[in-house]
This record gives C-alpha cells, sequence and structure tokens, in this order.
C-alpha cells in the first residue's frame, strides 16, 4: 500500500513511539490525525510535522472514554475523506504484584488497553469497510506472548488485542482490511515512568532495561517498514526478542529462564 497522502491516524502520539510515528509519516507527506489526552504535547508534535510538510488534525481523546468515537471517527471523515491507516498505539503500563493490585486497577487497565482500543477501531471500520480498504496497526507488545512478573494485567490486555485482532484480519479479508500486530521489547521511552503502582500511581522510575532499550524512532521504522510489506506480525527490539523464540520452541528452558527472573 503507497504511503504518501495517507491518512493516518495515531493515537498516544504526544510522546514515545507514537510521536516517532507521527513524526516519520509527516517526511512521507501522509496526512496526519494525532490523538492522546494531552492537547498541549499533541500541539508540539503537530508544529513538528506541519515543518516536515504535514497537513496534522489534533484531535485529543481519552482511551478510558469510548462514548466519543464514532464521534471522532466521523470527523477525520469530514476533514480528510478517510482514514487509510489506524495506529492503535496509546496505552498504559503497569508494576505492581497480582497480590497487591485491586481488581479496580485490572479494570482500568483493560479499559485503556484493550477496550478503549478496540472502540476505536470499531469507530473507524465501517468506513475502511466501505473504501474496501484500509490498515490496522496494534503495537503491541513481547508479554502480550507471555508472562512477566508486575505486569499481569499489562500482558493481559496485549494478549487479548492478538485474539481481537487476529479475529478481524480473518473476518475482514475480503474487504481488503490488513492487519499488523507489531510486537516491541524494550523501547526507551517514558512508559515505564508512567506505569501505575499498586495504588495507581506513576512509578515515575525509568526500569533499566527500559533505558537501555531502541530509540522510539527506530521502533517507528521498523513498524513503518512492516506496515509497507503488510506483515501480518513484526518484533521489535534487541536480545530481549529471543524469550519470545524460547518460549515457541524450547518451552521447558524459557521456564526455566522466568523462574529465576527477578520482578522489576
Amino acid at each position: 500500500m503507497k504511503q504518501t497522502n495517507q491518512v493516518v491516524w495515531i493515537t498516544g502520539a504526544s510522546s514515545g513511539i507514537g510521536r516517532a510515528l507521527a513524526q516519520a509519516y509527516a517526511a512521507k507527506d501522509a496526512r496526519l490525525v494525532l490523538s492522546s489526552r494531552n492537547r498541549q504535547k499533541l500541539e508540539i508534535v503537530q508544529k513538528e510535522c506541519i515543518s516536515l510538510g504535514a497537513e496534522c488534525l489534533v484531535l485529543p481523546l481519552d482511551l478510558a472514554d469510548s462514548k466519543d468515537f464514532p464521534a471522532r471517527a466521523q470527523t477525520v471523515i469530514d476533514t480528510f475523506g478517510r482514514i487509510d491507516i489506524l495506529i492503535n498505539n496509546g496505552g498504559i503500563s503497569q508494576r505492581a504484584l497480582i497480590k497487591e493490585t485491586p481488581i479496580e486497577l485490572d479494570r482500568k487497565i483493560m479499559e485503556i488497553n484493550f477496550f478503549g482500543n478496540i472502540a476505536l477501531t470499531k469507530a473507524v471500520l465501517p468506513y475502511m469497510i466501505r473504501q474496501q480498504a484500509g490498515h490496522i496497526v496494534v503495537v503491541s507488545s513481547i508479554v502480550g506472548k507471555f508472562g512477566f512478573p508486575l505486569r499481569s494485567a499489562y500482558s493481559a490486555s496485549k494478549h487479548a488485542l492478538h485474539g481481537f485482532y487476529e479475529t478481524l484480519r480473518a473476518e475482514h479479508k475480503s474487504d481488503h482490511i490488513r492487519v499488523t500486530l507489531a510486537i516491541p521489547g524494550r523501547v526507551k521511552t517514558q512508559i515505564s515512568v508512567n506505569a501505575v503502582l499498586k495504588d495507581g500511581t506513576p512509578s515515575n522510575k525509568m526500569d533499566d532495561g527500559q533505558d537501555a532499550g531502541i530509540s522510539p524512532e527506530r521502533c517507528a521504522r521498523q513498524i513503518i517498514r512492516a506496515v509497507q510489506k503488510n506483515k501480518k506480525e513484526v518484533l521489535i527490539g534487541k536480545k530481549e526478542l529471543l524469550l519470545v523464540h524460547i518460549r515457541r520452541f524450547l518451552p521447558g528452558l524459557y521456564y526455566r529462564i522466568v523462574d529465576k527472573v527477578k520482578p522489576t
């Protein structure tokens, strides 16, 4: 699918991977829709993208409150006439043990990462069906492939996304709607800093592994390349990706490794 002049809607666009994706697509002459909760930060990204020559619409939304998503999708259609690529990148992470996490926090994480994500897709889907074209990109995580300490609800939400979007791909193949699951490992963003603790407050701490991760720009380039090649799934990161392959082909070894993991 050609990238130039496409309408690309990115959630979580105010920072990290989303911001890097916006900048990269702006350089490809895409028409951009930038969404997150923080209008002020979105407007900064908007200025960056306009300086690269892109048309750019700021459209704030909260993934925890999806009732207005159909109206938001209509706004994009009214502005640009179509939606070619939806990149579901927004979300929230977690750093809390299961035994210490109240069920309300589990629900909040699922509401943002899963229900908010698929609600936006459901708002966009009728337009893509009408176009008989479209590409939905889901930014998941390697913990969508296996569980990991302190990330129970986060991991569960990513697992759920895989099941939902694999089904969507199968159901809408005849509508020429494509799906790419991007599965990053460690990317140097603020995701661990903003991850919620057991009481729902942000951790305000950068994980060592996160700090040593690849740049958001490198991650964005690999996601865009996967979209261009219509890859159904793409793993992005460094040596941490080996765990995905070990889990698949050497499960016994995987469990021995995980049993030695210290929660951080």
